[in-house]
C-alpha cells in the first residue's frame, strides 16, 4: 500500500472554513478520482510556532502506478483549487510512504 501524505499548516483566521472545505469538498474530490481506497485527516498535536494548526491528510492507494496516474492526471488541478481558495493562508508539503 502507498500512502500519499499531505501536511498542511493552516492559518487560524481560516481554520474552520478550511477544515469544513477539506471534509466536504476537497477530500471527496480527491477520492472521486478513483485512485485512492481510504483517507484520513489527522491533527498534529505537537505545537508549532505558527499562527495556525497543522494537519496530516493521508490517502491510501493500492500501488505506485495508481499514485503516479493520479499525480499526472488530477493532482495539479486539485492543488490549484486549494491554493486559490486559501492563498497566503497555508503552508504544505507532501510525503509519499510505503507500508511495510
Amino acid at each position: 500500500m502507498i500512502i500519499y501524505n499531505v501536511t498542511v499548516n493552516i492559518d487560524k483566521s481560516v481554520h474552520d472554513e478550511w477544515l469544513q472545505w477539506m471534509r466536504q469538498v476537497h477530500i471527496p474530490d480527491v477520492m472521486r478520482t478513483g485512485y485512492f481506497v481510504t483517507n484520513k485527516i489527522l491533527k498534529v498535536l505537537v505545537e508549532e510556532e505558527t499562527d495556525g494548526a497543522t494537519y496530516s491528510i493521508q490517502y491510501t492507494c493500492n500501488s505506485m502506478n495508481d499514485f503516479l496516474e493520479y499525480e499526472s492526471k488530477h493532482a495539479l488541478k486539485l492543488r490549484e483549487e486549494h491554493t486559490e481558495k486559501f492563498k497566503n493562508k497555508f503552508g504544505a508539503f507532501r510525503t509519499l510512504l510505503e507500508e511495510v
